[in-house]
Formats: C-alpha cells, sequence, structure tokens
C-alpha cells in the first residue's frame, strides 16, 4: 500500500513537471452544488433587477396585464417626471437627496473620528474606568436600536434639535458597535512603535492622525461602509424627529410617494426614485469591498 502510494505522489510529480494537464473525474455533487449556487444567485438578483426594470419601463408596460417582468421598451421618462413633477411642488426631489447626502456624509465622518479615537484612548492610554465602559459597550450591543429612540427622543428634544440635521447626525456619531469594531483592531497595534513615535518628540494627536489612523484603514473602511449604509436607508429617525417636508430624507420620501391614489401610474417614477435611493450603497459597497473582506478577514470572522 505504502509503495502504490509513493508511486502515485511520484507520477503526479512527473506529471506536474511536464506541464501536462490532467482532467478531473467528473462529479455529479459538483454540478448539484453548481446548479444550486446558480439558482441561490439568481434568486438573489431578481429583486435588483426587477427594480432596475420597473424604473426604466415606460407607462403601457406598467399597465399591462399580467405584468411584464423584464422591461422591454427601456425609458428615461420615469426618471425626468421624477425631477420635473416633484420639482414643481413644494419641496423639489433634489432637497431629498441634499437632505440624505448630507447628513450620511456627516455622520459617517463624525462616526469615524469619534470611534477611532475613543477606542485608541481606551486601549493605549487605558484610562480609569475603561473596563467599566467597555462592559456597558458591550451591554449596549445586546438592545435593539429601536429600545433606545424614547431615550434618544427625550435627548433630542431636551437640546431643541428636533427638526434639525442634528437630530439625525448626533444619535449617530458614536454607536456601539462602531466602538466595539475599532477596539478590536486598536488592540493590535504595537506599543512599541508607538513609545518610538513619543522619543522621537510627535505628540499624541499627531501620533494618532500620522500613525495610527493609517494602521486602522481596514477597521475605519469597514465602518464607514456600515454607517454609510445604516445612516442612508434610516427611515425610521427622520419619522421621529423630522416633522418638516423640507427636512425629509430619500427613504421617508419614498414611502411618501409609494402609498396614496395613483400607485400604477405613479409606480414608474417610483421605481426611478428607489434605484436612486439604492444605487448610492451599492456603489459604497462595490468600491470598499475589499476593505471590508480584508477586515473580515483579519479579524476571524468568515463571510
Amino acid at each position: 500500500m505504502l509503495k502504490k502510494m509513493i508511486a502515485s505522489m511520484k507520477y503526479k510529480r512527473e506529471i506536474q513537471q511536464s506541464g501536462v494537464r490532467v482532467r478531473k473525474p467528473f462529479k455529479i455533487s459538483k454540478l448539484l452544488l453548481y446548479i444550486i449556487v446558480a439558482a441561490l444567485l439568481v434568486f438573489t438578483a431578481f429583486p435588483m433587477v426587477a427594480m432596475v426594470c420597473r424604473a426604466f419601463m415606460p407607462l403601457e408596460e406598467l399597465y399591462h396585464y399580467p405584468p411584464y417582468i423584464f422591461v422591454r421598451k427601456p425609458t428615461f421618462q420615469n426618471f425626468i417626471e421624477l425631477f420635473t413633477s416633484l420639482n414643481a411642488s413644494t419641496v423639489p426631489f433634489t432637497r431629498y437627496i441634499f437632505n440624505s447626502l448630507w447628513v450620511t456624509i456627516v455622520a459617517v465622518v463624525t462616526s469615524i473620528v469619534i470611534c477611532c479615537m475613543g477606542a485608541y484612548g481606551m486601549v493605549k492610554h487605558k484610562p480609569m474606568g475603561a473596563e467599566a465602559v467597555f462592559t456597558i459597550v458591550i451591554a449596549a450591543l445586546g438592545f435593539s436600536g429601536h429600545v433606545t429612540k424614547i431615550p434618544n427622543y427625550m435627548i433630542v428634544s431636551g437640546l431643541g434639535l428636533i427638526d434639525t440635521y442634528a437630530a439625525l447626525i448626533v444619535p449617530s456619531m458614536a454607536t456601539a458597535y462602531n466602538f466595539f469594531l475599532v477596539k478590536q483592531f486598536c488592540e493590535q497595534l504595537p506599543d512599541s512603535l508607538l513609545e518610538a513615535a513619543r522619543i522621537d518628540g510627535a505628540k499624541e494627536f499627531r501620533i494618532f492622525w500620522i500613525i495610527v489612523m493609517p494602521l486602522l484603514k481596514p477597521a475605519w473602511s469597514t465602518l464607514a461602509v456600515f454607517s454609510f449604509v445604516s445612516n442612508w436607508n434610516d427611515s425610521f429617525s427622520p419619522l421621529v424627529y423630522i416633522h418638516k417636508d423640507a427636512m425629509k430624507t430619500l427613504p421617508l420620501a419614498l414611502q411618501t410617494m409609494s402609498g396614496g391614489a395613483g400607485v400604477v401610474s405613479r409606480s414608474g417614477t417610483v421605481g426611478a426614485a428607489t434605484l436612486l435611493t439604492t444605487a448610492p450603497t451599492i456603489i459604497v459597497y462595490m468600491v470598499m469591498k475589499g476593505r471590508v473582506m480584508q477586515t473580515m478577514t483579519y479579524s476571524g470572522i468568515k463571510s
């Protein structure tokens, strides 16, 4: 038996050295696996394909029965009506886009800065009560976001921030998950590198921006993706904190457009608005996908 194994290994080595390709035997199990993966891929991608088709579908295809799944005569008329009809109303559609962009970008940037600075200070400087604070952060991960809306509303209302951008930004500036993610990365930073910078005369603020932030790039890049998606798609917070139509964000405006009379006639416009609302999150993820995968691999999480 041992001689056969050695002979087989020598034969494989000789084939590899000669450069001759050997076809592996076909397996039915592998074919079934490919079929299942392809079916799951089609099932997952179908809502996105239907959304894109609905956005470019003309009115006669929207009224057709049985309804079309795929668009046959694509048109940009839905996008034109989306901007012209809503721009003629009290609040233009571009205002909703600006509100979402402004709130999301400011919330993402402030969340990155605050969480990175807080995690770095807790891990490397170890202030008094750091362990108790981290225990509270871990406990906060067990609560649903909707549970904290009542105390958040009381704080926002007490500060007089209702119907302001700050009402949507301040509660998202320091979330427990973002802080926990960055802290795990900060623990891997070498203390010798920081001590060397201090010996060279670098101040703590300079060490943080020049040394720590580049080393934490995978962590805060992933944080930026998650924070962008959660803030961009958040329709509950504007519903609670915002009463003025001019301060609404895209998800909340989309819910307003989807209801009421004439749903079929507006479904093309709603499809165009849905595509514009979904596209930024897809683009951000595709651009930052490498960093997200690097973070998941580094932290031991298999995606």
